[in-house]
């Protein structure tokens, strides 16, 4: 999927209110960027890292830019949340995802108490998917998630064990956002209620998929599948 263009690099200086970034510029002004993000950002909203921004020229905008990469370990990393579902969608539109191809495609597909991200269907078989963007490791090479406590995830795991129950196909996707990761895990020592319920809902049949992004200056796009590692 591509990416607004142009982008404009800076440095990061802070993150705050969850939606606040400040960043400088390479003339030193410093401008205020939208972080759609809801997550902690652990590891990616540090100060002094890389970022690249684009503007937006709409009046009914409150602030002129947003955030849309962060350099981490030498390596764009996408943390613009929106854009998950819709690089996700590219590629089960484009049979990228090879589990997942050859389905008609429905985003935002009312389910229970929740809003699931995509409904496919094929003949008489319908799949519910879930999508997770993924910024975190573990320090090494596997990916992780959540990076804070998320009642929201919970939330929709236990709507997928229902679906499952209801003769849906199931499955939480994790698009992993970090060129380093050859593997995915739930983070425990961050919310430890996550990790028991990604397991307990594979257990019950819902399952478990993860695939690595490649992200340039220009594209965020499907790369290749990874392991998932549910051993506690």
């Amino acid at each position: 999927m591509k990416l607004p263009s142009p982008l404009y690099e800076g440095i990061l200086r802070r993150r705050y209110k969850r939606f606040l970034a400040d960043v400088e510029l390479p003339d030193g002004t410093m401008v205020t960027a939208h972080t759609p993000n809801t997550g902690s950002m652990l590891q990616c909203a540090v100060p002094g890292h890389r970022v690249l921004i684009s503007t937006s020229d709409d009046p009914k905008r409150k602030l002129k830019y947003t955030l849309e990469l962060i350099e981490v370990n030498g390596s764009w990393v996408d943390t613009h949340t929106q854009r998950a579902n819709r690089v996700v969608e590219e590629g089960l539109r484009n049979g990228a995802i090879a589990e997942l191809a050859g389905y008609m495609v429905r985003p935002e597909f009312r389910f229970g108490a929740s809003r699931i991200d995509f409904l496919l269907e094929r003949g008489d078989e319908k799949v519910l998917v879930e999508v997770k963007n993924v910024t975190l490791t573990d320090g090494g090479t596997q990916a992780l998630f959540p990076d804070a406590v998320t009642v929201r995830g919970q939330k929709h795991l236990r709507e997928l064990v229902q679906a499952r129950r209801d003769g849906y196909r199931a499955v939480i996707f994790f698009l992993v956002q970090r060129s380093e990761a050859t593997s995915f895990g739930p983070a425990d020592d961050i919310d430890p209620e996550y990790g028991s319920l990604l397991r307990e809902a594979y257990g019950l049949g819902v399952e478990a998929l993860a695939y690595r992004t490649r992200v340039s200056r220009e594209a965020t796009g499907i790369d290749c599948s990874l392991p998932v590692r549910l051993e506690e």
